[in-house]
């Protein structure tokens, strides 16, 4: 397992561009009240940095390893699903969905099916239906039937971030507890924009939804860098 110092070593000083941008948005903060490309942009470029940081790992680490191509793609997807939803009042909410739909399945198929660790399923299963008996009263068509399919992508994911975490022996790495905590985050994220939107006003929602949101992108990211690291650690042995 690749040490969290060599983690940091290696990959801090390509994120730094990620944690600059990410500043520039709460700094500017924005109104949504007004949106613009200028908005969109700034909304985006955290997103657009961690493209970036998954190309500076070399284009030939992408063709090697399937998962980073797969994440990479859900970050595009990912930043495509930003730009909607700074429109989402002028009636651009569902594109958006769509766009991060898109996103879990190929963060799923990122973090593959084994180990399949049913239990964890489960208790994402239900967590996912209390989840959607908690929104029900509050949508209404289509919001019904494509809230439910959301829940059920986004919670797939998170399943499969969770069952990859064998904290019981020595197969777990700092790349799949990262993957996890990514996928936690972004359930609560996105848990915030479904309760604020749908049932109730949730204090400081935005603060909330951003600061989770980019975490779990930067975490689900950084998952997908373990093979080159674990190369970079075997060197210096």
């Amino acid at each position: 397992m690749v040490s969290p110092v060599t983690v940091v070593k290696s990959e801090g000083p390509k994120l730094v561009p990620f944690f600059k941008a990410t500043c520039v948005y709460f700094v500017l903060w924005l109104p949504t009240s007004s949106p613009s490309w200028f908005s969109a942009l700034i909304k985006c470029l955290p997103i657009f940095c961690l493209w970036v940081f998954l190309l500076a790992h070399g284009i030939s680490f992408l063709g090697a390893h399937s998962n980073a191509r797969k994440i990479l793609a859900g970050l595009i997807f990912s930043a495509l699903g930003d730009a909607f939803l700074i429109w989402q009042e002028q009636g651009y909410f569902i594109h958006g969905l769509l766009m991060f739909a898109i996103t879990h399945i190929l963060y799923s198929s990122a973090f593959g099916m084994k180990p399949l660790n049913l239990l964890a399923g489960l208790v994402i299963t239900t967590i996912s239906g209390l989840c959607y008996t908690l929104l029900y009263p509050y949508l209404s068509a289509p919001f019904t039937y494509l809230v439910a399919v959301y829940i059920a992508l986004i919670g797939f994911m998170g399943w499969r971030a969770i069952a990859g975490v064998q904290l019981t022996n020595d197969l777990w790495t700092w790349t799949k507890l990262s993957a996890c905590l990514g996928a936690v985050l972004f359930m609560v994220s996105d848990l915030t924009i479904a309760v604020n939107k749908f049932c109730f006003p949730v204090p400081h929602s935005r603060a909330i939804i951003m600061a989770t949101y980019y975490a779990a992108q930067m975490l689900i990211a950084l998952s997908a860098v373990e093979c080159q690291d674990a190369d970079v650690a075997r060197k210096r042995v």
